[in-house]
């Protein structure tokens, strides 16, 4: 995490936990020339619109107090979704036997995506069972890594 997500999740944690939540990701990233600050929020049994909107409206103003960004973006909370990112090992840990998608940045057997059951994460190296087989990917090669939802 960069210094300003770790900032904004410091600043989050207590508004979240205020609301019952807990912060899953913060991230700040530019699309289609747009710059987009999001806090992704988790809890159990599930997150609904009245959770974001109360966090978003309480961090608003503190956000735009502390004035941590140069520059106009966009400010976002919402859930961290079914099919989350994957980034820390306590997500991994969390998570280990579910089915997840890697998606790698090169391809690999004239592939780019593997979906299988996660079982094991070491030093940034996800590994996940497909079909009896385990397949093993280092941190260098994955983009992402998130959990998938099959119906």
């Amino acid at each position: 995490m960069s210094r300003l997500t770790d900032q904004v999740w410091e600043l989050a944690q207590p508004i979240a936990e205020q609301n019952g939540c807990s912060i899953w990701d913060v991230e700040y990233v530019k699309e289609a020339g747009v710059w987009y600050l999001r806090v992704y929020i988790d809890r159990e049994g599930g997150v609904g619109i009245d959770q974001c909107e109360a966090i978003s409206r309480a961090l608003d103003p503190i956000l735009d107090e502390k004035d941590l960004i140069d520059g106009a973006y966009t400010f976002e909370v919402s859930s961290a979704g079914a099919e989350r990112s994957l980034k820390r090992p306590s997500d991994f840990a969390a998570f280990m036997g579910s089915t997840v998608e890697v998606r790698l940045y090169r391809s690999r057997d004239g592939r780019k995506e593997f979906i299988g059951k996660l079982t094991d994460y070491r030093d940034g190296a996800v590994s996940i069972e497909i079909n009896g087989k385990t397949e093993t990917f280092a941190p260098s090669e994955t983009a992402n890594v998130r959990l998938r939802v099959t119906f």
